[in-house]
């Protein structure tokens, strides 16, 4: 397994990953498949820019050349939540779990959100009642804050999600405000 950075150039592979998890799994995500299945290829390849400091990057696993997983950071830009990263888009292939690649992908994401600078803590959501999920953003260190109750609307009714949070090593450094 080779996880690395995915580029414009992956955006095809990328697109069709992530329309089967929007399909598989709309319990799981905010977009639904066919609203993104509309969007032109130079959307999903805007969000694969390369740039140092782009606002989105995307981590893909990869099995030979077959992409199997990916995750997705999105940085905030605002002032005064510089500081937040949001773990985003999170998917492993059926045929590929159970292997220890979504833990790797998660550890990918949380090392470039610490090659950040100013970044001190990254934020995501699961779907609540997702164990399997939850317990993996919790083996990577992610604590609960939160229930967002109605967050998700799906074909028969809605979903809450849970917010989860980890400090990176920089903000231990300093005594954070709560």
């Amino acid at each position: 397994m080779n996880i690395r950075r995915l580029v414009p150039g992956d955006a095809p592979a990328y697109r069709a990953l992530m329309l089967h998890a929007y399909a598989a799994h709309p319990d799981a995500y905010t977009s639904g498949a066919d609203e993104r299945a509309v969007l032109p290829l130079a959307w999903w390849q805007a969000r694969l820019e390369e740039a140092p400091e782009a606002a989105n990057i995307v981590l893909g696993a990869f099995h030979g050349d077959a992409l199997v997983g990916v995750a997705g950071l999105s940085f905030a830009s605002r002032q005064k939540i510089r500081h937040k990263a949001t773990l985003f888009g999170m998917y492993v292939s059926d045929a590929a779990r159970r292997g220890g690649i979504g833990t790797e992908l998660v550890r990918a994401a949380l090392a470039a959100a610490r090659a950040r600078p100013g970044v001190t803590l990254v934020q995501l959501t699961v779907t609540q009642g997702n164990r399997a999920a939850q317990s993996l953003y919790e083996r990577c260190g992610f604590l609960p804050y939160g229930i967002e109750p109605f967050a998700v609307a799906i074909d028969d009714g809605f979903v809450a999600k849970l917010h989860m949070w980890l400090a990176l090593p920089a903000i231990t450094a300093r005594a954070a405000k709560t």
